[in-house]
């Protein structure tokens, strides 16, 4: 029942999973239907009269009360929102008409054309809109939607500015070049590829954009220059209220309260469009509980032991699971690996450990004990005093971790003066030190670069001596090699061993590769679905499986040792791993497993593996008694499962 409420959960769109995004656009919605139907339900005519009940308050018989000349407040205020919803829609729609042909012109185009349309925006923007509009009215009259399409096309110019960024950077994806190099014409990628990347920031725009339409046009209709009357305008009853603020304050309410939902409810709208749209910034978790590390957890980090996972959880606020039950330990100077497909879980466990889930995911049981301390959970004052300083992270991407608009010097000597209080000299001597420390021959050189001049491998380096900054006694290592050709990788292999030799901290890997794990692990956890489904020291694991996932993953290795016949076909493992969310009961392997039977649907206990691993497979003594191997293809075939002998 859980998987099916998510999977519901997961179909509603991510703007209305929030309360703001739920009343924004539920009540421009209604507010909407409620104006152009107005004329069927309102109880009486906008330009109805009752001098003797002008300026009454609400009453049995007029539900909002009355205006000066004793019309329904209640039938204007509904009546009166059809013209500003739909004036400003048609804004909108001319502000992106115009605006989005020229953000897709000069992102493709570029150079000269890039500038024309630049100068063109910054014209546009440089006149005054108010000035323009008042001018359009006195040549055309009160004619709104005319206005408004004149406002709109002011309105381009801003987005024009706002948007050419992101197009740009649209554009710089590898998949636009694939749909050029698949004979794509130009309106098709964009039409295609560049829009659709482009959907979210152009719908917090729209929204935004629309919330400013309505308060010009209400503007216009305050200071008289609205419809005529008897039309009724939210803008020119506030007018008409302020007259009469003295002898009917009552008569600011209405039009005033409708006004300001219907503008809070587009911004609310945006707010939620861009909250789980946008590029989320990091936001610590709230503590809903308390983790705390048992007596026996604590003693443990005072016997050679770094770092303790306990039965570690990481959830979804109001979502899947992501990562459970997780249980490793980590030495002083050892070098653990995290393996496994992508969608296992592996990033989502080694970045619990700084504390730097993304928004909306949190630690929800378990602890992770750092030489005694819990960390689980730390609020964020605490976990700042130990990111950089105690525990590092290194990522896959440099390019990605190191900041283009800033120097290497800038980069390292900023947080070498705020981990160790030192002055710029001494930050400046040491961050010279750190570079010759991770390889870099030319120190002075790459100490006054910039991201963009460095090449992958020495990009790499840069990356890991920031990492290296505060001293850490553990680092995170989240693929460091996968984008790096092999002789870089072997370098950078070269340069971590060395680093752990020569500082004796820790490392975590996380990595596809069971070659890299094999050169520089010590121990090595196996990660599927969520769960550690085998763990124990490097040589252990790979030259002796337990788990079918095991066998699979180095079956499916490319690389073959010098002594073994070379396979005719490798191994595969048919599917994919299953979403967070749609885990099945008992074994998460069990859909792709060649071995699974039905007692593999039931849930059960890791065994025992190796000097002092584990194994979560309910078939491993079997397997291991008929020394079952992962076949390159699967046959259907069951296991065949030899009888003990007496």
């Amino acid at each position: 029942m859980s998987s099916i409420r998510q999977a519901k959960h997961q179909r509603i769109p991510a703007f209305l999973r929030s309360w703001g995004g739920v009343f924004g656009a539920g009540w421009l919605i209604f507010m909407f239907l409620a104006s152009i139907t107005a004329r069927w339900w309102r109880p009486y005519d906008v330009a109805e009269q009752d001098l003797i009940a002008r300026l009454q308050g609400p009453s049995s018989e007029y539900w909002l009360g009355t205006d000066a000349v004793g019309r329904d407040l209640f039938s204007r205020v509904f009546t009166a929102g059809a013209l500003p919803l739909q004036a400003s829609a048609v804004m909108v729609l001319v502000a992106f008409g115009i605006g989005l042909p020229l953000i897709l012109i000069a992102a493709e185009r570029g150079g000269r054309v890039e500038e024309a349309i630049g100068r063109f925006a910054e014209t546009i923007m440089s006149l005054p809109s108010t000035v323009i509009l008042l001018a359009a009215i006195g040549a055309i009259g009160n004619r709104i939607y005319p206005v408004m399409m004149i406002f709109g096309l002011l309105v381009s110019a801003a987005l024009y500015r706002i948007l050419i960024g992101v197009a740009k950077s649209s554009r710089q994806h590898l998949y636009i070049d694939a749909a050029r190099v698949d004979g794509m014409g130009s309106i098709r990628v964009n039409l295609a590829h560049v829009l659709p990347s482009m959907a979210r920031p152009i719908a917090v725009q729209a929204a935004i954009v629309y919330a400013i339409g309505l308060l010009i046009i209400n503007g216009l209709a305050f200071l008289g220059f609205g419809p005529g009357e008897p039309q009724p305008s939210w803008g020119f009853m506030i007018k008409d209220a302020s007259d009469n603020i003295f002898n009917s304050p009552w008569m600011m309410v209405p039009p005033g309260v409708a006004l300001s939902l219907t503008v809070m409810a587009a911004n609310a709208l945006a707010d939620a469009l861009a909250g789980p749209l946008g590029i989320p910034e990091y936001t610590p978790p709230k503590r809903r509980r308390t983790i705390s590390a048992s007596p026996a957890q604590q003693s443990e980090g005072t016997d050679n032991l770094a770092l303790s996972v306990r039965d570690l959880s990481v959830v979804v606020e109001g979502g899947p699971t992501l990562v459970s039950g997780i249980s490793f330990d980590l030495r002083q100077g050892e070098v653990m690996g995290l393996v496994g497909e992508s969608g296992c879980g592996k990033t989502m466990t080694a970045r619990s450990l700084l504390g730097l889930l993304p928004a909306g995911v949190e630690v929800s049981s378990g602890s992770i004990i750092w030489q005694g301390r819990q960390i689980a959970g730390l609020p964020e004052r605490d976990a700042i005093k130990i990111r950089g300083r105690e525990i590092a992270m290194i990522s896959q991407e440099p390019m990605v971790a190191l900041d283009p608009l800033f120097s290497v010097k800038s980069q390292l000597t900023r947080p070498l003066r705020r981990f160790r209080g030192v002055g710029r000299r001494e930050a400046r001597r040491i961050a010279l030190e750190l570079l010759r420390q991770v390889g870099i021959v030319d120190a002075e050189r790459v100490l006054r670069c910039y991201p963009h001049q460095l090449s992958g491998g020495m990009a790499q380096r840069v990356a890991i001596a920031l990492a290296l900054t505060g001293s850490p006694k553990l680092l995170i290592a989240d693929e460091p090699t996968t984008a790096l050709d092999v002789t870089v990788q072997a370098e950078i292999l070269s340069l971590l061993r060395a680093l752990v030799a020569e500082t004796g901290m820790s490392v975590l890997l996380v990595s596809h590769d069971l070659g890299v794990v094999a050169d520089i692990c010590d121990r090595i956890a196996v990660m599927y679905s969520g769960q550690v489904v085998e763990a124990g020291t490097v040589a252990e694991v790979l030259e002796d499986p337990y788990h079918p996932y095991t066998m699979a993953l180095l079956g499916a290795n490319p690389h073959v040792a010098d002594d073994a016949p070379e396979p005719e076909r490798l191994a595969a493992i048919s599917g994919s791993v299953p979403p967070p969310g749609n885990w099945p009961e008992g074994c998460r392997f069990a859909d792709r497993c060649q071995f699974a039977a039905s007692e593999c649907s039931v849930a059960f206990e890791p065994e025992p593996a190796h000097v002092d691993g584990m194994s979560l497979c309910i078939r491993t003594g079997e397997l291991r008694r008929t020394g079952a191997q992962w076949a390159p293809e699967h046959r259907g075939a069951e296991l065949a499962v030899e009888s003990e002998a007496p």
